[in-house]
């Protein structure tokens, strides 16, 4: 008799054992769509109703450049939570101008948006199309480039003894407190937009959201919990939990306890449509397989179809691996906006 030592096997079995409770089955109605968003707040820990205090803001710096003018400025998210940003403003712009939340994934902060090296190494981060927010001023868009928590200048600084991956405590924390840094970063996007609100500038019917991996996922799952995000662009971040997060190593930072028990990534898509989705994906990326990738976004299309917004969905896969691509990315949304 053989004997099963690893935990992989008992978990396989368990896997194989679900039947997800709010999976797509070819309705999109309001019924399925209301317990899927049910199922995906409980999981994620999200508070809708979570009180929205003052923003505080503060204008920390000013720049001027040839083609736009950059604030960095800062404001809380919630008591004990301050946000620094970027907003950038194509120069010369009259009238309003649709908006982009550009977040960056596990790189070392908001700044590689900015295409700015700051600390040793960040020479090899500003590659891959990573410079978000000057993309998004250079197609005539308003950027606001935000650090997410646990990343940059919002690192973990306080505690003594820290892990040696940046998300790991601060995501710990959360789970020990009976919700996921993935809501905590969504609800940043959540106030960001509030901020966004507040500019005249801006075209608050047409605010985007964007990023690259840790930053995909949070685009992802902030346009899921966010209705005034009119388009979400995840790069390098939709997959099946079943092909990515499930097997292979990622960062605790994606862990959301019971997600698999509700449904699959690609039936939250569930939870975005009608509104704009494009997903960017890399043909050998090694964490998110491009399998996957296609299965996630196959049920997507089912799900858009059955709502009536199949041409409001697309997915563009560039050539390589593990990063944003911007031609393709930026012409989508060029069809989109």
């Amino acid at each position: 008799m053989s004997r099963s030592y690893s935990p992989s096997q008992c978990h396989e079995l368990q896997h194989s054992a679900i039947v997800p409770k709010c999976a797509f089955r070819g309705q999109a109605d309001d019924n399925w769509r209301s317990r899927l968003a049910t199922g995906l707040h409980e999981v994620l820990g999200w508070q809708a109703d979570k009180p929205r205090g003052p923003l505080n803001v503060e204008v920390l710096e000013e720049e001027e450049t040839e083609t736009y003018l950059r604030r960095k400025l800062v404001f809380e998210s919630e008591p004990g939570s301050d946000v620094p940003c970027h907003l950038l403003t194509p120069k010369g712009m009259t009238g309003v101008r649709p908006a982009f939340v550009c977040l960056q994934g596990h790189t070392t902060g908001m700044h590689i948006s900015l295409g700015k090296a700051v600390y040793p190494g960040d020479e090899n981060l500003l590659g891959g199309d990573r410079d978000f927010g000057i993309q998004a001023v250079a197609q005539g868009y308003i950027a606001l480039v935000l650090e997410q928590r646990a990343f940059g200048e919002r690192r973990e600084l306080m505690q003594e003894r820290r892990a040696t991956s940046g998300c790991e405590d601060a995501s710990l924390h959360a789970l020990y407190l009976g919700h996921t840094i993935m809501a905590e970063r969504a609800w940043d996007v959540s106030r960001a937009i509030d901020l966004l609100e507040t500019i005249p500038s801006v075209d608050t019917s047409r605010i985007g959201c964007m990023g690259n991996s840790g930053g995909g996922t949070a685009t992802y799952y902030s346009a899921c919990v966010e209705p005034r995000i009119y388009l979400a662009m995840p790069s390098c971040a939709v997959c099946t939990y079943e092909d990515s997060v499930f097997r292979i190593a990622h960062c605790v930072c994606n862990c959301v306890p019971g997600i698999m028990q509700v449904a699959e990534m690609g039936d939250f898509s569930g939870l975005i449509a009608p509104r704009r989705l494009i997903i960017v994906a890399g043909q050998t990326d090694d964490i998110f397989p491009i399998e996957g990738v296609r299965n996630a976004y196959a049920t997507a299309e089912q799900i858009y179809a059955a709502m009536g917004a199949a041409d409001r969905l697309r997915l563009v896969i560039g050539d390589g691996g593990h990063r944003f691509y911007a031609s393709l990315g930026w012409a989508a949304v060029r069809e989109m906006l």
